[in-house]
């Protein structure tokens, strides 16, 4: 079950974040994690059964795909579909969705979704667009990428790089373990790792393009307390044209982590 993360919203919570944040630089302060090809392993084989039911949502995959150029491979829990050349595929499916998954599980998930979910990774702006539109009916209203429970699928734009991808796996695993969670905890993990790397063989996320507005904000004290972030419902969180509560609820996990408390 995922381990909630229990946070005390009093002041001295609130003067040290505030301190610990105007001493924080944007430049991402580690890279991106790139395993070894040694550190590469080939997928575990799920069961017999996971497997036929694996087999069966390929072959139903096939049917519908808008092209030829599209690989398709098998990363459990996910199917990853793309369309770059297939050994960038395999590369994005093993360096990134395997590596996420292995990681996530390792430190907060013991449930894997209950379906089998789909990655589509399309290679451009242009792919994503026309594909998005032409397999789910709808215009994408990021350029990067987003999670669609209702369609059961990952829609990326693979070109922007990896870190919405990874963003967007934690969606799923928040549902399968920890389906009451609120929406400043399931964007703030899931954002927390836009960028993100290992260290001490954990995954950790690296200061990122969201602290900038979020320092200015707070220099125009225009931030809300943590007591009005963490009581927002889904509609309310989401309403923010400025992208503060995303960025605020990011820097209380990254905050977490720093200090050892997030896992």
């Amino acid at each position: 079950m995922f381990r909630k993360v229990q946070v005390a919203l009093v002041s001295p919570l609130v003067l040290a974040w505030l301190a610990f944040l105007y001493n924080l630089s944007s430049t991402p302060d580690g890279r991106p994690y790139q395993p070894p090809p040694s550190a590469i392993e080939t997928s575990k084989q799920p069961e017999s059964s996971t497997n036929a039911e694996f087999a069966a949502h390929v072959e139903q995959l096939k049917k519908k795909l808008p092209s030829a150029d599209f690989t398709i491979l098998i990363q459990p829990p996910f199917v990853v579909i793309g369309d770059e050349p297939a050994e960038a595929v395999k590369q994005h499916s093993e360096n990134t969705v395997k590596w996420a998954v292995d990681k996530l599980k390792q430190d907060f998930f013991s449930q894997d979704p209950r379906d089998i979910l789909d990655i589509w990774l399309f290679k451009d702006g242009a792919s994503y667009e026309k594909n998005a539109l032409l397999l789910f009916g709808e215009k994408p209203t990021t350029p990067y990428g987003y999670y669609s429970s209702g369609h059961k699928a990952l829609i990326m734009n693979i070109s922007t790089g990896g870190g919405t991808l990874v963003h967007e796996i934690v969606h799923p695993f928040i549902e399968a373990n920890f389906p009451a969670c609120p929406p400043w905890l399931n964007e703030g993990l899931g954002s927390l790792y836009e960028q993100t790397g290992e260290v001490n063989g954990h995954i950790h996320g690296f200061t990122n393009w969201r602290l900038p507005g979020l320092q200015a904000a707070i220099k125009a004290n225009t931030v809300p307390s943590f007591k009005y972030l963490t009581s927002l419902d889904a509609r309310r969180f989401y309403d923010d044209a400025k992208g503060t509560h995303y960025a605020q609820a990011r820097y209380l996990c990254y905050y977490l982590q720093q200090r050892g408390q997030l896992i």
